[in-house]
């Protein structure tokens, strides 16, 4: 099969659908002309024109009202936030509008919007274009949460998330958009909700989200030397979240390590071992642990910004703990 990289199973799949359905149209800051900040929507404004290629004035608060308004109205836009710190801009169009109208209309109303943005540190953005803020929308009922981890998850959840008729935020990893993986040809989905066991273990159960699934992955490799057998997990989709499959693998291992970039306090890792300790407790041998970013804000300076982000050294240490536990 074929490899292509992250930006470009994106780039791909919102082509192809814009080609299916013309109800589909694009909007975000510097998409057009400039093809995206990561390049990923480059060369679209040339087939589709700046009717379904906008290019939209620095204001978040309104063109995601805007897009809200013709998901309302039945198109079926992708709004493109450059980056996930800048939804602090348009807080009250994503969780008071788009995530509460068809709930507040006793479900007449349809919102088929799909809110493009990204996650992470890595490239010495500053602590205002570097956050990991994807927990902040798990918490907001009405919105459905994916973060896809490879360039096939990309492109099967994106298509799912545009056919959805529910608000879907689609939060990608900015370090990712230039990774390779077999990605085929022909359009798929990914179906919400169903996670992935991508590597296989007996000894404990890492459960990664995003960038994390591939340090996870390569952190297990590196552990099968010192005699531990790791399962990664991969869930795919936060809201909603494959339960069963975390629970399914803790049965077998017995052992629980979340890994995720966001945040340490009140982050997905507590998230999941919360649901974990009151329906899987007794699958337990040993307490959960979390690796996760610090509470401080993303450092600029290179070196404090590597110590920042979590990374195969310290998923190797957490399970060391663990498996000892």
């Amino acid at each position: 099969m074929r490899k292509i990289t992250y930006a470009e199973a994106i780039n791909e799949t919102l082509r192809e659908m814009m080609r299916k359905d013309e109800r589909i149209f694009i909007m975000g800051e510097d998409i057009g002309r400039y093809g995206g900040i990561f390049q990923v929507t480059k060369g679209l404004l040339d087939e589709f024109g700046e009717e379904r290629i906008i290019d939209t004035p620095i204001s978040e608060a309104g063109f995601v009202g805007a897009g809200t308004g013709a998901a309302l109205t039945g198109m079926r836009p992708v709004v493109e936030l450059m980056f996930i710190d800048f939804t602090t801009l348009a807080m009250d169009q994503i969780v008071n509008q788009a995530a509460k109208i068809h709930y507040m209309f006793g479900g007449k109303a349809k919102i088929p919007l799909v809110l493009r943005t990204n996650i992470g540190a890595g490239r010495s953005a500053a602590a205002q274009h570097s956050q990991s803020l994807h927990a902040w929308f798990v918490h907001a009922p009405g919105l459905k949460v994916a973060l896809p981890s490879s360039p096939y998850d990309v492109k099967g959840l994106l298509v799912t998330a545009i056919e959805d008729d529910n608000p879907v935020m689609f939060i990608e990893h900015k370090m990712l958009y230039y990774t390779e993986g077999e990605v085929p040809d022909e359009l798929y989905s990914i179906p919400f909700g169903k996670g992935e066991v991508k590597r296989e273990g007996k000894d404990l159960t890492v459960v990664a989200l995003s960038s994390m699934v591939g340090k996870a992955l390569g952190a297990a490799e590196d552990l099968v030397k010192d005699g531990i057998d790791v399962e990664v997990v991969d869930p795919k989709t936060l809201i909603p979240l494959d339960e069963t499959i975390i629970f399914d693998s803790v049965k077998k291992t017995g052992r629980l390590l979340v890994a995720d970039e966001g945040h340490r306090r009140c982050g997905i890792g507590a998230e999941i071992a919360a649901i974990v300790s009151e329906k899987a407790f007794d699958y337990l041998d040993a307490p959960i642990l979390r690796v996760a970013s610090p509470d401080v804000p993303v450092p600029f300076s290179h070196p404090l910004e590597k110590a920042y982000i979590p990374d195969e050294e310290d998923i190797k240490r957490a399970c060391h703990e663990l498996f000892t536990k």
